[in-house]
């Protein structure tokens, strides 16, 4: 398990398959909302307050999405909260993991090489935009929510795990830290520069 805060009411948290497994969890049983995934939930919230500092104080919003071979991103977020109706009054927080098939994501190539010819594999059949980054020596591909569509999810990650690998370098990290190659349609113009690689 591994916690990476990302702003100041946001947390991500990355569970492999392996912990899915310690706590016998399999990966259907995720989106079940059992017992298990109950106690699992709130072993990720320990982690986050020991390992960040993150601490629940209200409502919170919580997107869950698996990845084929790493395991699931948990993502947790304060939200802020309304006055309640009488102070005295304890509510059960009921959390459930839902999938969230729109989180932003990004993936790393070894090669630019591998970079255009997943470009190619996936245009034009899924316009998903795309920004290049040059960070650490690698190439990575960062794919925003707002262009992704729920039936471009599943396919575009299996395309994306042929040439590359999932990244968990954050956006704003590739921002400040990071050579921006190519901004926001980055798949499209890729096949557009390179038309001899496919």
């Amino acid at each position: 398990m591994r916690v990476e805060r990302i702003a100041k009411d946001k947390v991500r948290i990355f569970v492999s398959y392996d912990d899915l497994e310690e706590r016998g969890i399999d990966r259907d049983e995720i989106w079940k909302n059992g017992r298990k995934v109950q106690e699992l939930f709130w072993d990720i919230m320990e982690t986050a307050y020991t390992e960040v500092g993150f601490e629940i104080a209200g409502p919170i919003a919580v997107e869950a999405f698996t990845m084929p071979t790493e395991g699931v991103v948990v993502i947790v977020t304060r939200v802020p909260s309304l006055p309640a109706p009488d102070e005295d009054e304890e509510e059960e927080m009921d959390v459930e993991l839902t999938p969230d098939v729109f989180s932003s994501f990004a993936f790393a190539f070894e090669d630019f090489e591998d970079v255009v010819r997943a470009a190619h594999a996936i245009w034009p059949n899924y316009d998903v935009g795309g920004t290049l980054y040059e960070y650490k020596g690698k190439y990575h591909l960062y794919f925003d929510e707002d262009r992704l569509a729920e039936e471009d999810y599943d396919p575009l990650w299996a395309l994306l795990h042929e040439f590359g690998e999932f990244s968990d370098t954050t956006y704003a990290v590739l921002e400040e830290y990071g050579n921006c190659i190519l901004r926001d349609n980055a798949i499209a113009d890729l096949v557009r520069l390179f038309p001899l690689y496919i």
